[in-house]
């Protein structure tokens, strides 16, 4: 066989094990959110489907497949259709640049261990985040609702306030690494994570990923409270199964990233590098849910304010700050 045939089939065999990793990771982090939320509040989570209610996600698919798919009459059809791929296709290819362990020998040839080691990496997953913004504004659009529409008006603001200072706080990992490509940046903590030497950018860059993920406490976009549902409030079946599923793959995808860019991805002692690296990505999945759990939602003029009025001025003043830092070294 041939090593271009080779590098076909390594290919596409990373992306089937990737796809059926993520999915299953998503659906499982949905039953780890309910008991540890449940645990959190002293009640009950879902324990009867399965052995420690660990085939619930199971049920839960089977539930959405099998409900009524409802499309309203007068919603654009095209893009009410089209909207909820676009809220999940984004955070899957997201992993493709994704390194997950250090690249290893198979059939005596070096295979990384990502999709693909882009040279824009970072822009590639900045790009991809843009992208997902239609997602919300087109579901709550094409839905023809009043209570859709704000939702995907507030999801859309919010989500390109907060990929601004999502972004600037990437710029000194970046100047750190020299490099826009994910292994690299991961190659350039080989002695020191970047968290030690950039905690301000790593709390601006946690908290702008939970307002991507539109998760407590900005979870505006979804307020149940006065929204009904938000910008899905008029999906029903696997269609809001898709809405539902993106938000915790984005989820996974975030705190991957967050673990390559500040945490060293997956260099850690004694343990194998892929066990650190899910560690770290498990230990982020959590403090989401612990956030969930803890603290109530921000008004949305707050919300507004915290991103235009401190997060964003705050992220220049670190890039001045780090390339100052830099000259002087």
């Amino acid at each position: 066989m041939s090593w271009d045939l080779i590098d076909i089939a390594l290919m596409l065999g990373k992306i089937l094990v990737l796809f059926f990793i993520v999915l299953t990771l998503a659906a499982y982090l949905v039953l780890a959110e309910r008991r540890i939320l449940a645990w959190m509040q002293d009640r009950i989570g879902p324990n009867r489907v399965g052995p420690l209610g660990l085939l619930q996600p199971l049920a839960d698919v089977i539930k959405m497949l099998t409900k009524e798919d409802l499309i309203p009459t007068a919603s654009d059809r095209l893009l009410f259709c089209l909207a909820p791929a676009m809220a999940a296709v984004p955070a899957i290819l997201t992993f493709a640049v994704v390194p997950l362990a250090a690249p290893a020998v198979i059939f005596g040839h070096k295979v990384n261990m990502q999709v693909t080691d882009l040279d824009v990496g970072v822009l590639f997953f900045l790009a991809l985040s843009s992208i997902a913004v239609y997602g919300v504004a087109l579901g709550g659009w094409a839905s023809n609702s009043k209570y859709a529409l704000l939702g995907s008006i507030r999801g859309l603001s919010q989500l390109i306030s907060y990929e601004l200072s999502m972004g600037l706080s990437l710029v000194p990992v970046v100047m750190l690494a020299r490099s826009l490509r994910l292994s690299e940046i991961v190659d350039a903590q080989a002695q020191m994570p970047f968290i030690v030497y950039q905690p301000l950018a790593f709390l601006i860059f946690l908290v702008s990923i939970f307002a991507e993920c539109k998760r407590v406490p900005f979870d505006l976009p979804e307020a149940e409270g006065e929204l009904v549902a938000g910008f899905h409030t008029e999906y029903s079946g696997m269609r809001f199964g898709l809405f539902f599923v993106g938000e915790y793959i984005n989820i996974i995808a975030l705190g991957a990233l967050a673990s390559v860019f500040f945490f060293g991805g997956w260099r850690g002692p004694l343990l194998p590098p892929i066990c650190w690296f899910f560690l770290k990505v498990s230990v982020f999945s959590f403090l989401f849910i612990w956030v969930r759990g803890t603290l109530p939602r921000l008004r949305y003029d707050q919300l507004m304010h915290l991103g235009w009025k401190f997060l964003t001025p705050l992220a220049l003043l670190n890039i001045l700050a780090t390339g100052w830092w830099l000259a002087l070294r």
